[in-house]
């Protein structure tokens, strides 16, 4: 795709804080559509670590616990992935208790990716406090056992006599671990795995077991585009959910693989998002450059309304009108704000479009085609 037009040439709206512009509601019925039936082929199996070899390999990486949103606090009340390390200094000392009494403790789930890795599913609580025990320090003070048995009072890692450290450092401790065998093009189960056997209370939202899944490349780069001036202009105050993060996602998918799109939208976005991970189909600039200028240029001319419909932030709206636009830009086409404004008036008053972007707006004859009308719109002005 030809590069588009440099941001610099349409004149940047007022800038607005976080804190002026409301969190918009989404009108985006994709959220509640069914899953087209999938098989797959999931292996499980046991496997018995050592406290010191889960340690070790949480220092490494190769044991990680997902987050979905590293840029955003989280508390005990923030929605999330998993709840961050929210168990009571004495939820942890007994703990550490049990296994230095040789006590059986409940096992952990772990998801097993392409790469080798393992993602933890269930049992941060523990595995977080083995990793502070062993460092020493828990939220910032120093890992010192208090509610113990007597012999362990008052003891840390490094001062625990030669023999209680053999035995808590060879203490076993259980994992399931699960495994996708096929299909061998994707980790489609391995989201829905997350989706549906995730026990942190919370029902997850796509975007957040994304974040969770893909912790490299695209989707920290979209995590990024989502704090310009001009998006946050167009879509409102940022989404706790990760919505409008994951409106960028369909924007670029859209864009750039509509061709191969077949619903559910989430399945589709899961799979741009794994076939461009590491940047393998479009640069980061490329995507960078065509972002920037279709949303400078919309701010600029339409401001918060441009994706509204019936008072809420429409998605359907949003993904056509931004695919339009940037594919106008890409033939050279660039629009002046009278054009845009005029555009989008000609688009909302369209009655095939606005059927389009009303009901089933998943399905791929009405993804396709009100995208198709959005780009006749854009391009006719």
């Amino acid at each position: 795709m030809p590069a588009p037009a440099p941001a610099s040439a349409i004149a940047a709206p007022v800038a607005q804080s976080d804190e002026a512009v409301p969190e918009p509601t989404v009108f985006d019925p994709i959220d509640d559509e069914q899953e087209v039936p999938s098989h797959y082929s999931i292996t499980a199996y046991g496997a018995d670590y050592p406290v010191d070899g889960l340690v070790k390999r949480l220092g490494s990486g190769d044991i990680f616990v997902p987050s979905f949103d590293p840029e955003t606090p989280v508390d005990d009340e923030t929605p999330g992935f998993q709840r961050r390390f929210v168990w009571l200094k004495a939820q942890c000392d007994r703990f550490i208790d049990s296994l230095l009494l040789g006590f059986p403790v409940p096992g952990i789930f772990l998801v097993k990716q392409n790469d080798g890795r393992h993602i933890v599913l269930d049992g941060q609580q523990r595995l977080k406090t083995l990793e502070a025990f062993y460092k020493g320090v828990i939220r910032g003070k120093e890992f010192v056992l208090e509610r113990v048995q007597e012999k362990y009072r008052g003891r840390t890692y490094a001062t625990l006599d030669a023999e209680d450290r053999r035995r808590l450092d060879d203490s076993i401790i259980h994992a399931t671990i699960i495994r996708q065998d096929e299909p061998t093009d994707d980790q489609s189960s391995i989201y829905l795995i997350f989706e549906r056997l995730n026990t942190g209370g919370t029902t997850l939202q796509p975007q957040e077991i994304r974040a969770a899944l893909f912790q490299h490349g695209l989707i920290p780069f979209i995590r990024g585009l989502n704090a310009n001036e001009n998006w946050r202009a167009l879509y409102g105050r940022t989404s706790p959910r990760l919505k409008d993060q994951e409106l960028i996602l369909r924007f670029f998918a859209l864009l750039y693989m509509r061709a191969e799109y077949k619903r559910p939208m989430k399945d589709f976005l899961n799979r741009y998002a794994e076939s461009n991970g590491r940047f393998q189909l479009q640069s980061q600039a490329q995507m960078t450059g065509v972002f920037e200028a279709t949303v400078q240029s919309l701010a600029a001319a339409l401001g918060p309304t441009a994706f509204r419909f019936n008072s809420a932030l429409n998605a359907a709206v949003a993904d056509s009108i931004m695919v339009a636009v940037a594919e106008c830009a890409s033939r050279g086409e660039v629009l002046t704000a009278a054009q845009l404004q005029s555009a989008h008036a000609s688009l909302l008053a369209d009655e095939s479009y606005l059927d389009q972007v009303s009901r089933s707006t998943a399905d791929e004859d009405r993804v396709l085609s009100r995208i198709a009308i959005a780009v006749k719109k854009f391009t006719a002005v």
